[in-house]
């Protein structure tokens, strides 16, 4: 077993485009796991070993490495940075220790960087900043970190300072040692030198090194004491004090430099060592009985406490289904048989293998604090907790966002079908925020995403990875319906057929529920005329009604059943009578209550230079977009609207045409709004089309 004060277990993080692949790449160099560094622009980055990652230059799934720095092993996950694989970052944060968020020098702050920020929040991760791209034009370090507080909210720990800049951007003063480190042009992050601080610089070094040594020494009352009375601290206490308001996300210890260039990388890797925790000094994962109810317990660090392991990335590569795990307490060896808590089956675990990228080296063992890959496991989904047989827990599970667009697909050739259920089996084990489904009226295989680009991506994946041609059709919107208005009503069901028949009634209010709420019951039956054993069975009913609406047959939400009286028959009452006098009362009811359609509106952030922001609001407006603000940046504007997607459709095509190439945008979903009449029509009557059609 390693010492695990030596273990590191870190995810990097950042926008599209701010430079995570490359910096994992340069790490990766430094660390002596590659010898040669691959460029994304070129399509030959390690950890993006995808052929759609490599011809579009992004990272669509993470990938995760292992290498080791000053006696340290360091786990590391590279994450995709545009919005449709959020997915991957959200489950990627929830089994890491810390993280390094990668800021652009330019960009700030961008979309992205706020969603990853605020998982990163929920998921409690330690993490450092680092603001990369120094040497770019309209890169400035100061005004990054200004975006950090206002735009994050966060607290940036400055802990060295760019010297020159954006061509002349040459190195980085250390402020804990005030030395400077300058590299060449060489491109070689080997070739550097370690001298004392430029004499331009002394003043900002002498006024940024207080401010830290006064924020760092807030972790420690005595030091700050000794402070306050002359004594300056020690280099060590120092780091111990970062280190500490670091792992308590009180800061956010803050490097910059050039990953592409190769300056200040070697910083970057000393702060992950240095700042951020290792898997013992990390809030314990609660405990679960198989039931879901917290059991008080705790998953300790420690190889002498039950096996406890959370699979949260399962890929399938040339050799089989790799199920990514994360191990939390306890031993896994190879050949041992461990228990599936969220099936109940057991799971014999063949080959274990740490991975680097697409590449692996084979292990026997594997204990708490590692992330592993084991091969060959037949049940076994993203979220689910492995166990050890005799003393079963569970850890908490992973939520993952619903899809907002669909597609309808359908194979080319009749030979391909089958091939083609066994491809989508193998993507959706892969990939929890991608959901497939079947149409019953007209048999079409449905695809569910978070964005055109994730569905682009799978529709990719299937005719190159698992040889599938597929027809595909024009993009959905996952509408919704709701009601806007209460109603009282009364429903009896009575069937009398000899013998014992069937009786149940009534008496409810279906009211509108606030936005977002889903659907809420309660009853407020007193006197016994509905008994309580049949409440559930009314709940059902009304529920199970909700997934088809009276307007076009899509999902209803947002809508409150009370349930105030009724009446029952000693005999011929039953759970099933009520279940079905409810779901004729939600049919008869719901059309009387104002139904409405209402319509997926995302939250979009749309980045132009200065001459292009007329005619991009111009389009948001035409796109029925609500612009909510605009920020004027160092290289153009950042203009935040909410946009129904429905006019979303094509939008990248459009700005890039406006922009000449230069424009970007990102979006996710907000929330529901009511459709204007003349759209909720044109959806009505294509549902109506679709049903003749059907029948």
């Amino acid at each position: 077993m390693s010492d695990l004060t030596h273990y590191r277990n870190i995810g990097i993080f950042a926008h599209v485009d701010a430079g995570k692949t490359t910096t994992t790449e340069r790490i990766l160099k430094l660390t002596g796991k590659i010898h040669k560094t691959g460029e994304v622009h070129d399509g030959e980055a390690t950890t993006d070993f995808m052929e759609q990652e490599q011809e579009r230059g992004i990272t669509i799934q993470s990938a995760a490495t292992s290498c080791t720095w000053a006696d340290h092993r360091l786990n590391i996950i590279d994450t995709p940075g545009h919005v449709d694989f959020t997915i991957e970052v959200y489950r990627s944060l929830k089994v890491l220790d810390g993280g390094v968020g990668v800021f652009c020098g330019s960009g700030g702050v961008e979309p992205q960087s706020e969603t990853n920020w605020r998982y990163a929040n929920e998921s409690e991760v330690a993490r450092i900043i680092f603001v990369n791209k120094l040497d770019r034009i309209g890169a400035d370090f100061y005004r990054v970190v200004d975006q950090i507080k206002d735009v994050l909210g966060a607290r940036p720990l400055i802990m060295t300072l760019p010297i020159g800049r954006e061509d002349e951007f040459t190195g980085i003063v250390d402020l804990l040692t005030e030395k400077a480190w300058i590299w060449d042009d060489s491109g070689n992050p080997e070739n550097y030198e370690l001298v004392d601080v430029p004499e331009d610089m002394k003043d900002d070094v002498a006024k940024f090194r207080e401010e830290l040594i006064e924020t760092a020494l807030e972790a420690d009352d005595d030091a700050m004491e000794k402070y306050l009375e002359g004594e300056e601290p020690d280099l060590d206490t120092l780091k111990a004090c970062v280190r500490k308001g670091t792992i308590d996300l009180t800061w956010f210890p803050t490097l910059c430099g050039s990953a592409f260039k190769n300056k200040g990388v070697q910083p970057v890797l000393n702060a992950v060592v240095d700042y951020l925790p290792n898997p013992t000094e990390v809030k314990p994962q609660p405990e679960m009985d198989l039931e879901g109810n917290e059991t008080g317990d705790v998953a300790h660090v420690s190889t002498s406490h039950p096996l406890r392991a959370l699979a949260f990335k399962i890929m399938d590569d040339r050799f089989g289904a790799l199920t990514f795990i994360r191990i939390y307490s306890g031993v896994m060896n190879k050949g041992d048989t461990v228990v599936n808590t969220a099936t109940g089956k057991t799971e014999r675990i063949g080959r274990i293998v740490e991975m680097h990228a697409d590449s692996r080296e084979e292990l026997d063992q594997a204990a708490a604090g590692d992330i592993v890959a084991v091969l060959g496991m037949k049940n076994v989904q993203t979220g689910h907790t492995l166990a050890d047989q005799k003393q079963p827990a569970t850890l908490e599970p992973m939520v993952f966002p619903d899809p907002v667009i669909s597609i309808a697909v359908s194979p080319k050739d009749k030979g391909a079908s089958e091939k083609l259920g066994i491809a989508l089996g193998k993507m959706i084990a892969e990939d929890p925020s991608f959901r497939v489904e079947t149409d019953e009226e007209s048999g079409e295989t449905i695809l569910k995403g978070m964005g055109e680009l994730h569905l682009d991506i799978k529709i990719d994946i299937l005719k190159r990875t698992h040889s599938v041609e597929v027809e595909v059709g024009k993009p959905q919107v996952a509408y919704r319906e709701t009601i806007t208005q209460p109603i009282e009503d009364t429903y009896t069901h009575k069937k009398q057929t000899g013998g014992s028949g069937q009786f149940g009634k009534i008496d409810y209010t279906i009211s509108p529920a606030e936005r977002g709420a889903g659907f809420e019951f309660e009853s407020v039956v007193t006197g016994g005329n509905v008994p309580r054993e049949y409440w559930p069975a009314v709940e059902k009913g009304f529920k199970m009604s909700m997934d088809a609406g009276v307007l076009a047959g899509y999902p209803c939400q947002d809508i409150k059943v009370t349930l105030k009286d009724g009446a029952f028959h000693a005999v011929d009452s039953s759970a099933m009578a009520f279940e079905i006098a409810a779901r004729a009362a939600y049919r008869q009811s719901v059309p009387k209550a104002a139904p409405q359609l209402i319509e997926p509106v995302m939250k979009v952030d749309v980045y132009t230079p200065d001459d292009h922001v007329g005619d991009v609001i111009g389009d948001l407006n035409r796109r029925r977009g609500m612009i909510k603000s605009q920020e004027p940046g160092a290289t153009g504007v950042r203009i935040r609207a909410e946009v129904p997607l429905a006019e979303m459709f094509g939008y990248i095509g459009d700005l890039r045409t406006m922009t000449s190439g230069r424009g970007q945008f990102s979006m996710e979903f907000e929330y529901y709004a009511p459709c204007p009449k003349n759209v909720a029509e044109v959806v009505i009557k294509e549902a109506e089309e679709r049903d003749k059609a059907a029948s």
